[in-house]
């Protein structure tokens, strides 16, 4: 018995262990299938993302075994892949420039330390919630900005150009110089390439006519490095020198395995590496919540944000002890992962398995992957992931969210990928609040028949009474709205008007400036001999209202809370108002018609 809650609580820690529940042969097919495809991509690009980074390339080799490991492990996404990813390296590039060259290695394992540390305690203290108040425009335009970005980036993989211009270069400038100056197109490359393309179509409608999960990706990487090696049609260097021309490969992949060692660096350099680590853990939280809410959309499943936070803070930690780099969710890796069939979590344990494996014993063979080959398989793999009907919904419904998913996918292209995401949340809140801060005054008026409702044109206005529904949040935002809709109650509180009745049940999180607005109105009212009622009145915002003072200043017999009502606090406001106005009423009031003043005997309908 004791043991079940601590199994449990195991469990939720540990989501790959939980879905060891229901494993089953199939989903170990499809988990192994996915994770080597994943780890086949993986090695090429953990390289060349620590080629940006300015480290040796063995180190983004460790990055992609351990950090893929143990975030697989605490995800709680079935499909994300942890690693080296394209923005995390740019973001590491900048951070390290500061710092001799002998002292990158180590300083980019501090920096995975503290990164680490940020992310764990964001979990602890269970900021990641906040991510749900990025809207879902933002993650279809991120995931429409990052596909067009993969797609361009590895044109210049499918045609075989060489490419120009450097990791400080904007991606729009190295993305032109390599169209313009990388060379003619390399006829055997782009046959590689399409006929990538070609392969995993043919293999994929295969697989659905057999009603079997195919391994269509890996497949294509063995018949294309089998072509490559088979035809000596790699391209062939020595000393960096090109003496060979033909398809550009992988290359050489060091064979060696990460050791325990622990992350050095004195407080000196934690201090100035601080502000560096603070911003790329939120970057790499950013892109991994964002990619695993993108494929969660495709595939239903219900994402548990903070252990996703955990989850990437761990895989940082442990790594830095690893001698690895930081890392994020990467998108390339995960997208793959997604459309290779991938069931559960173990698919990025057994890609980084796979990777290990590779490393040390099919290194000398890896080299012959072809890189329009990845480029065929990257290309496919965007293609499927877009969902074309979600984006053309989005961009329909209002212009609100066309506004945000065309910005972010822009940003991600023309500013970078990076801050897309946190651009597109800042012009969330942007358009969000001017919305928000809306506030709705309507006019209500008493009818022959009894009925309370929104006084229409042709209504004869009371010239002794003032009914108003107010409707909207009370916070700072919308305190310019609030006062102009005041100051319109007030223009309209003129001669003879003795009793506003001002409906406060659909207003909501009054904050201290709208209330000052509130209870300035109330003042100005009383100089005029107007009397105030509040009603409809909720027990929040009563609680309010007490603690500042304001229900001292009017007195409790004019507020009408929704609790002490029978049946409705606007009901009863309007009987007392008329019991107020005795004989002095209008001569079109219903009361007024009526040979008595028994105002209990009316009832009224709102």
């Amino acid at each position: 018995m004791k043991q079940r809650p601590l199994t449990h609580r195991l469990f939720r820690l540990v989501p790959a262990l939980d879905s060891l529940r229901k494993y089953s042969p199939d989903l170990f097919y499809r988990d192994l299938m996915a994770g080597l495809t994943v780890a086949a991509v993986a090695i090429p690009q953990a390289m060349a993302y620590a080629a940006i980074a300015g480290i040796p390339v063995k180190y983004g080799l460790y990055t992609a075994i351990v950090m893929t490991a143990v975030g697989a492990l605490f995800d709680s996404s079935k499909h994300l892949i942890n690693g080296p990813t394209n923005a995390i390296s740019i973001a590491l590039l900048s951070a390290l420039g500061p710092f001799a060259e002998s002292d990158r290695v180590a300083m980019a394992v501090l920096l995975a330390l503290l990164i680490g540390l940020i992310q764990t305690g964001i979990t602890l203290f269970r900021l990641g919630d906040l991510s749900r108040y990025i809207s879902h425009s933002v993650i279809v335009g991120f995931t429409a900005g990052a596909a067009v970005l993969l797609v361009l980036d590895q044109l210049k993989n499918l045609f075989g150009f060489t490419g120009v211009g450097g990791p400080e270069d904007h991606f729009i400038k190295r993305f032109y110089l390599t169209m313009t100056d990388g060379g003619p197109v390399d006829g055997k490359t782009l046959a590689i390439g399409v006929g990538t393309i070609v392969l995993i179509i043919c293999i994929r409608w295969l697989g659905n006519r057999i009603r079997r999960q195919i391994p269509e990706f890996m497949i294509a990487i063995i018949i294309t490095a089998a072509i490559v090696w088979g035809f000596d049609l790699a391209n062939v260097s020595i000393a960096g020198v090109v003496v060979k021309h033909g398809v550009a490969v992988v290359g050489e992949v060091p064979g060696a395995l990460p050791s325990f060692s622990m992350p050095a660096g004195d407080w000196n350099q934690v201090r100035e590496l601080s502000g560096s680590a603070l911003a790329i853990a939120i970057l790499g939280l950013l892109e991994a919540i964002a990619m695993a809410k993108a494929i969660a959309a495709n595939t239903g499943q219900k994402l548990d944000i903070n252990q996703q936070c955990l989850s990437e803070g761990l895989a940082n930690l442990t790594g830095s002890f690893f001698q690895c780099f930081p890392g994020s969710g990467s998108l390339t890796r995960s997208a793959i992962n997604h459309h290779a069939g991938a069931a559960t979590q173990w698919s990025g344990v057994f890609s980084a398995i796979a990777v290990a494996v590779f490393v040390l014993l099919f290194a000398p063979l890896a080299r012959y992957i072809p890189r329009a080959t990845l480029a065929g398989i990257l290309i496919f793999s965007v293609w499927r992931m877009l969902d074309y009907e979600k984006l053309k919904y989005y961009i329909k419904a209002t212009r609100f969210d066309a506004g945000i998913v065309l910005a972010t996918a822009f940003s991600a292209v023309a500013i970078s990928v990076e801050f897309c995401v946190m651009i597109g949340t800042f012009l969330s809140f942007i358009f969000y609040v001017p919305r928000a801060a809306m506030m709705h005054l309507t006019e209500l008026t008493i009818t022959s028949d009894r009925v309370i409702r929104d006084r229409m044109r042709g209504d004869p206005p009371c010239s002794r009474m003032l009914i108003y529904d107010m409707e909207g949040e009370l916070f700072f935002g919308s305190a310019q709205n609030l006062e102009k809709s005041l100051m319109r109650i007030e223009h309209r509180a003129v001669d003879k008007i003795r009793i506003i009745v001002l409906r406060l049940k659909r207003v909501r999180n009054p904050d201290a400036v709208c209330l000052s607005l509130l209870e300035d109105f109330l003042k100005r009212m009383d100089n005029h001999g107007v009397k105030v009622l509040l009603c409809g009145v909720r027990q929040d915002i009563f609680k309010v209202l007490e603690k500042t003072g304001l229900t001292a200043r009017l007195g409790t017999n004019r507020i009408y809370t929704e609790s002490d009502a029978a049946w409705s606090s606007t009901l009863a406001a309007v009987r007392d108002a008329h019991n107020m106005l005795g004989d002095d009423l209008c001569s079109h009031c219903p009361v007024a018609k009526e040979k008595t003043s028994d105002v209990d005997k009316w009832h009224y309908i709102i």
